[in-house]
């Protein structure tokens, strides 16, 4: 029986390729190549290898199921809601996902072995969203036990920076996702000490604010010309939400840094920061679906939100931002669909990232889902607001720079032959 369905997938495979249809070494590796393996190989987070034939073979329907789906490569901006530019959108276009799919229509032939491209070949740099970092700063090992309570708590390590420097890129990378919840990076004095309960709801802290992690988050690239300082002789502030997952695991984290040259200070600094908390602390009863949180921020200054990335927890479904201008238009700038596995950061690209008068208000909206359908924890429970994972959080990151009066004007005419063709946009005139 064995044998007879090896042949026949054999003979399958070779008809297909025969008849002109799409091959995996041709037509598919490329794709894979360029967009997959990064995530899909050994010792990095994706759960499957996809680097051969041999590898990809056995998942090829359900590649083709989460491809023409859009669940990968992890992205969630909704393609038809708001500005749809950005610089590290990982999204296949239409044509490759076709590829994929008449490929495993056709049986998910191999072809030619000729036609398979080079390996691709990573290096030091590609353990990073950001590139190879200038300076790596490592936290101490950290026991999380097998079973135990949630751990926040705050470990300070020294960069080693005998000159103050700007950050153009930056990264927190977990030495065990299984048991991060999340991690924030400060920039601290040299002679700050105490333990922080590392609530990732809370936008006021102690020190200068430079990165997050959680599941699935990449980095933190900054426009050209903007960036944020780390001064000499700081130290590095983690603060960590560990959470026990049945068995002994000892974690190590890293923070990755990209400098500018020496001596380089940009126009601009750059913020990122928990904007738009829930007006009411969240109520999400138990099997409901579609509980709907607002939350709003002014922003006392003209500016130009440079990234988006929502925070919710497992229950959350979907959130979206828009801005409130101070003539009451409203613009909605993205909607996002949630998965707690894929923290993920848009990056808008230059020419149409958000810009906004100073008294603009940015309006978050979050939605939680707490269905059995969904597949959280126990669905008939109430949920609300807290920083274990069982609880939930409604917020937006957001990074931005602010502008004088003068720049958002310059800022504005550069665009406004553009906006006169979209009337919803409602910035001043």
């Amino acid at each position: 029986m064995l044998k007879t369905l090896a042949l026949t997938l054999v003979v399958t495979a070779a008809v297909a390729a025969q008849a002109g249809a799409q091959t995996f070494t041709k037509d598919v590796a490329p794709i894979l190549q360029k967009s997959c393996q990064s995530c899909h190989r050994p010792g990095q987070m994706a759960p499957m290898s996809l680097m051969t034939y041999q590898d990809v073979r056995p998942w090829a329907r359900s590649i083709k199921q989460r491809v023409t789906e859009r669940q990968m490569p992890p992205w969630g901006i909704d393609p038809h809601i708001g500005i749809q530019s950005f610089k590290n959108d990982p999204s296949l276009r239409e044509d490759e996902i076709k590829t994929i799919a008449r490929w495993v229509d056709a049986g998910a032939p191999m072809g030619n072995a000729a036609d398979m491209p080079k390996p691709r070949e990573f290096d030091d740099a590609d353990r990073w969203h950001i590139g190879k970092p200038d300076i790596i700063v490592t936290s101490p090992k950290h026991v999380v036990p097998a079973e135990a309570a949630d751990w926040w708590g705050s470990y300070y390590v020294e960069t080693g920076l005998t000159e103050d420097r700007y950050i153009k890129a930056i990264e927190s990378k977990p030495g065990k996702t299984a048991v991060v919840h999340h991690l924030l990076t400060y920039a601290v004095d040299a002679d700050m000490t105490g333990d922080s309960n590392g609530d990732d709801s809370n936008p006021e802290a102690s020190g200068e604010f430079l990165n997050e992690f959680a599941v699935g988050k990449n980095g933190d690239l900054f426009p050209e010309g903007t960036g944020r300082l780390l001064r000499a002789g700081s130290k590095i502030k983690f603060d960590f939400h560990y959470h026990s997952v049945g068995q002994e695991i000892t974690d190590q984290s890293q923070l990755g840094i990209v400098l500018y040259p020496r001596g380089y200070t940009p126009k601009h600094v750059v913020y990122s920061k928990q904007l738009g908390q829930p007006t009411e602390p969240l109520d999400i009863p138990g099997g409901s679906t579609y509980v709907r949180s607002d939350g709003y921020t002014r922003f006392n200054k003209a500016g130009t939100i440079t990234a988006f990335q929502p925070h919710m927890h497992t229950r959350g479904k979907r959130q979206c931002i828009e801005l409130i201008y101070p003539d009451n238009k409203t613009e909605q700038i993205n909607c996002a669909d949630w998965s707690f596995n894929w923290h993920i950061v848009s990056v808008y690209a230059d020419d149409v990232a958000p810009i906004y008068p100073a008294g603009t208000v940015l309006h978050v909206i979050s939605w939680h889902d707490n269905s059995a359908s969904k597949g959280n924890p126990d669905p008939r429970n109430w949920v609300g607001s807290g920083q274990r994972t069982i609880d939930e959080m409604g917020f937006a990151w957001i990074t931005w720079y602010d502008f004088t009066d003068e720049e958002y004007q310059a800022a504005f005419d550069a665009r406004k032959g553009v906006r006169k063709t979209n009337t919803s946009q409602g910035q001043p005139q």
